[in-house]
């Protein structure tokens, strides 16, 4: 087990414990502390990728698990905001839609023998998934309202860019259907 694949079961591993300090009041700082470690487990993310393509380290455990992890990550989040009333649960819907039909989508794929790459659409999706939950985050935390009139931008691009880079994935991989 190396350290890519480490940081991706460390980044699994943080998630009930997000979620336990995201929808619980335990004490005054539960929100700062979901905060914390939602920046740590996305701070895994990218580590773990660039450690695996600097020294090497890519595997079959980590090109499946890392990709899995997070969606765990994004769609757990997600939940939750719908649980404290924080976003809508279509929002959510649409975001879980897509990123399960693109898994299928991947899995049809690795069943012909194709291995898909992400492409820039669906890297660009994730850095926006991500920044909305961190700003939703930290306005749940009560730390700089005054973010809260990017909120609605912010859901806005990440749906669009959710389907849109579902929309390209699948095009560009069209022959994965056939």
């Amino acid at each position: 087990m190396n350290l890519p694949n480490k940081l991706t079961i460390l980044r699994i591993c943080l998630i009930p414990f997000f979620m336990f300090f995201i929808l619980t009041d335990f004490f005054q700082y539960t929100e700062l502390v979901a905060l914390i470690i939602y920046v740590a487990a996305s701070i895994t993310d990218s580590v773990d990728g660039h450690i695996a393509r600097k020294y090497n380290l890519i595997t079959d455990f980590g090109k499946f698990m890392d990709p899995l992890a997070d969606k765990l990550l994004v769609i757990s989040s997600l939940v939750c905001f719908v649980e404290i009333g924080v976003l809508n649960s279509w929002v959510v819907m649409i975001i879980i839609a897509r990123e399960l039909a693109i898994t299928g989508f991947r899995t049809l794929a690795a069943n012909k023998g194709i291995t898909l790459a992400a492409n820039i659409w669906g890297k660009l999706k994730t850095i926006c998934q991500m920044t909305t939950i961190i700003l939703l985050l930290v306005i749940n935390a009560e730390m700089l309202l005054f973010l809260d009139i990017l909120v609605l931008p912010l859901v806005a691009l990440t749906v669009l860019l959710t389907l849109l880079s579902g929309f390209i994935y699948i095009i560009q991989n069209k022959s994965v259907l056939k």
